[in-house]
């Protein structure tokens, strides 16, 4: 419960159908100014640790303020900055679910003998036979789905996610009605370790390898030099310190780890229709044995398009795209839907030429 609407919510609707409900607020990282916090809708401040623990009074439940500030430095942040330093565009999303709600407190819902955990994200699970199936969530606009990707079948066994049939309106509406402290307070932003919103600023004085190096054009001519690779990511315009002779902008395009070697270049050459994935999760746990048709979304307000999956072995998968699509970016999750069923995904590794001979040397390199 982080104090939000959403886990409030979450946490009133399975009291009323009769669970004992164990409140949980995972302290994740420690904010040093919380009116800096409150003022940039952060989480983690002590107003959002009352709040959560108000609204368990109000339901009935018990509540618990459980400190995972080292696992999350360890799983989430660290991996944040290494991402970077990698010249990557990590989404700390995933890795927070993943490692922190999906590992860490299932395992300690354990110990406190608990049968299920539940949290406000926006998705779906059904069951359908002996599969479970993960499911976008009703509303559109709030669907997580796509950082949810990476969930197994004995996860999905023992998740709830109560929220998901409702549209955001709905859960205030809900929240109100429930006579909720939080029934009118504001989202949370994103990247909620950064209550400043400067990426930049926060990865600077953590990153071990700068990676200086040239800004080149698609053609290899020196047009300027960076100091540091973190500073840019796929389909960035602003901020490259290069003067632009033409009237065309000009976009980061492809970021050379190995020469330290920014590529700047045209909106054409941000457009590509073939990708590798690694890192790949099939929800069923079942491998699909030939190319299937999906739509594929590759960032988090992106949108769901025409492609093929292949899965090249139990790590990694090609997508080919029905049409070239903009800004293919390493470090970034793409997910496999089939309507509104989620069927996995992975982490762009890169983008690569759809010709067949392309992609036999780009699978040589995996």
């Amino acid at each position: 419960m982080s104090g939000g609407v959403d886990s409030s919510v979450a946490a009133a609707l399975i009291a009323q159908q009769g669970y004992e409900v164990i409140g949980v607020t995972m302290r994740m990282f420690d904010t040093p100014n919380e009116k800096i916090a409150k003022l940039n809708k952060s989480c983690c401040s002590i107003e959002d640790v009352e709040d959560a623990r108000m609204v368990c009074s109000q339901i009935g439940a018990k509540h618990y303020f459980l400190n995972f500030v080292k696992e999350f430095e360890q799983n989430v942040i660290d991996y944040f900055v290494s991402e970077y330093e990698l010249g990557r565009t990590p989404h700390p999303c995933l890795a927070c679910n993943d490692r922190m709600k999906f590992d860490f407190l299932v395992e300690r819902s354990k110990i406190m003998d608990a049968d299920f955990v539940a949290t406000g994200h926006y998705a779906r699970i059904v069951k359908q036979q002996n599969t479970y199936l993960l499911q976008k969530g009703i509303d559109e606009q709030k669907d997580q789905s796509y950082v949810l990707y990476n969930l197994k079948q004995q996860q999905l066994k023992s998740l709830m996610f109560p929220i998901g049939n409702y549209s955001k309106d709905q859960i205030r509406d809900i929240a109100r009605k429930f006579g909720l402290a939080t029934a009118d307070k504001p989202d949370s932003q994103d990247i909620c370790f950064i209550p400043s919103g400067n990426y930049k600023k926060f990865i600077e004085p953590r990153i071990n390898k700068k990676g200086s190096g040239k800004i080149v054009d698609v053609n290899g001519n020196h047009l300027g030099d960076h100091d540091g690779i973190h500073q840019y990511t796929i389909g960035q315009r602003k901020g490259i310190n290069v003067k632009n002779t033409s009237r065309r902008p000009m976009y980061v395009s492809k970021i050379d780890i190995e020469t330290g070697d920014v590529i700047v270049g045209y909106a054409e050459h941000l457009l590509h229709d073939t990708l590798i994935a690694n890192k790949v999760n099939w929800i069923s746990g079942t491998l699909p044995t030939e190319k299937i048709n999906v739509t594929a979304r590759i960032r988090y307000n992106g949108n769901d398009v025409p492609a093929t999956a292949l899965a090249i072995d139990s790590n990694n998968a090609i997508v080919k795209f029905e049409n070239p699509i903009r800004a293919i970016t390493p470090g970034q999750p793409v997910v496999f839907f089939n309507g509104s069923n989620v069927l996995g995904g992975g982490i762009i590794e890169r983008h690569i030429q759809s010709e067949e001979t392309a992609i036999e040397s780009s699978l040589a390199k995996i």
